[in-house]
């Protein structure tokens, strides 16, 4: 379902009120996408037809339940500043905002420039490439795995979590979380830094299973918990993800996740 699509899910799924800002093609691609959404209880109205052809994602899974993916963009790099400032309403409805970079880099700083005063902007910059000043200082949390962390922070990121998490904090967002699969996750927001453990999973798949961290992560924000808090309900999220095969498909109810 690509990122946004897989976060929308993973926190209705959850329980959470969520609704998508994107683009599809009108095409079978996006009739299934639209579909999708609606049976998991996502608002849709905020997807746009049109454009170009629905981006789409190979996915390889290894035996031990780690995955590549290659995708084409498609109608995704089509979502534009002018489609963010036409969806202003979805906006003024959210208490937490979760962008991610496959859609253009303008556009998530558009969303950012119309974001309402209280609104909680969460960013996963996947794909990774630099930030603007002005999208960094808006994160809280920016949410980064290994591989984002060193792509944005370069030759200079260091070799520990922390070093990671404390260059990127240098960079102007409000907080960092540092994802770390197994070993759970990294929080730093300038006070110091605070591990959050997982469970221990037999991991089957992981696809998705980021998506669904940040989706919990959002979410639990949304309700008032502070960042650690989300973050340590996020990890057990995640974890529950990778016991199943595929991405939204194996996104937990809240139920399933308090039975880990």
């Amino acid at each position: 379902g690509g990122k946004g699509a897989n976060q929308a899910v993973a926190a209705a799924r959850l329980g959470a009120r969520t609704a998508l800002l994107a683009r599809v093609g009108e095409d079978g691609h996006g009739r299934l996408l639209l579909d999708s959404l609606r049976s998991a209880g996502v608002d849709p109205s905020g997807v746009l037809e049109g454009g170009a052809p629905t981006g789409v994602a190979l996915i390889t899974v290894d035996p031990s339940g780690d995955n590549s993916i290659v995708v084409s963009p498609g109608a995704n790099a089509r979502l534009t500043p002018a489609d963010v400032r036409e969806s202003a309403a979805l906006l003024r409805a959210a208490r937490v905002v979760s962008a991610q970079l496959e859609i253009p880099l303008e556009t998530v700083a558009e969303v950012v420039r119309n974001l309402p005063s209280g609104t909680r902007f969460v960013l996963n910059p996947s794909p990774p490439r630099p930030l603007p000043a002005e999208v960094l200082a808006a994160c809280d949390p920016l949410i980064v795995n290994e591989h984002e962390a060193r792509v944005i922070l370069g030759a200079d990121a260091g070799a520990e979590p922390e070093d990671w998490a404390r260059g990127l904090l240098a960079m102007g967002p409000r907080s960092v979380v540092v994802t770390l699969g197994a070993e759970g996750a990294l929080v730093y927001d300038g006070s110091g830094a605070a591990r959050v453990a997982s469970v221990k999973v037999d991991a089957v798949d992981t696809t998705g299973a980021g998506d669904a961290f940040t989706a919990a992560l959002a979410w639990k924000l949304g309700a008032g918990a502070a960042l650690t808090e989300a973050a340590g309900y996020a990890a057990r999220v995640g974890a529950a993800a990778v016991t199943r095969a595929g991405a939204q498909e194996s996104y937990p109810t809240a139920e399933e996740v308090e039975q880990l």
